[in-house]
């Protein structure tokens, strides 16, 4: 909620972290790590499914997405 309503206060601020992020998801490493994971998924046979779960590099499993993205 802080950061939302940071970021409704400050437009400016919020269009620099968009700019930020779109550079940042168009390296050549986030495109790979995200294909990895699309990989992972078509593997298992779980892409698309909406199973809800995400595969954990760490663990080398499926876990629930809400899990694993709150580890981060």
């Amino acid at each position: 909620m802080k950061t939302k309503k940071f970021y409704d206060e400050n437009p400016e601020a919020y269009e620099k972290k968009k700019a930020y992020d779109k550079k940042y998801h168009s390296t050549r490493e986030r495109k790979q790590y995200r294909a990895f994971l699309n990989k992972k998924n078509r593997q298992s046979g779980t892409y698309g499914n909406g199973d809800g779960k995400d595969y954990d590099h760490e663990e080398k499993r499926f876990i629930s997405a809400v899990k694993n993205r709150s580890k981060k």
